[in-house]
């Protein structure tokens, strides 16, 4: 079940749950806890299975006609069945109804880390289109991808 997460501590509580098990991909606890912070104050759908959360995604705006799912994490025993999919495609709806005319996401350059391999082909297989790379946006060994979606 996917639903809309209002309450900010709640929020906090799942994008914690979540990113602390994903080590993988959110390993930096600073930057790990930058998201669990700014998620109180983004729109926040999360799955989950019998009451117990299993994946999120936030979306911030980054601009007047841009949306950007700023964090996403399911846990690993859930992934490839349809939860991240299932994530995007509410948060899309919700994008749409808001009138937004573009989605964006960052994330590290394909070839660099085979988990964020997995990541680009998700993102590439929702629809997104590469846009730009910014090599020292975070660091040099973590080159920034940005893929984007037109809404229209």
């Amino acid at each position: 079940m996917i639903r809309i997460v209002c309450s900010a501590e709640e929020k906090r509580r799942i994008a914690r749950l979540i990113l602390e098990a994903l080590t993988d991909w959110f390993g930096i606890p600073e930057a790990r806890e930058n998201y669990i912070r700014e998620s109180a104050d983004e729109i926040m759908l999360a799955s989950f299975d019998n009451d117990v959360p299993n994946g999120f995604l936030c979306l911030k705006e980054t601009g007047m006609d841009t949306l950007e799912l700023a964090v996403m994490g399911v846990l690993k025993e859930y992934h490839r069945k349809g939860i991240g999919r299932k994530l995007f495609e509410a948060a899309k709806q919700i994008a749409v109804e808001k009138g937004y005319s573009f989605l964006q996401v960052k994330t590290v350059q394909m070839g660099k880390y085979e988990e964020y391999d997995r990541t680009n082909l998700f993102y590439l297989a929702l629809g997104f289109k590469e846009f730009e790379v910014f090599p020292t946006l975070w660091d040099e060994c973590n080159p920034c991808q940005i893929y984007v979606m037109s809404l229209k």
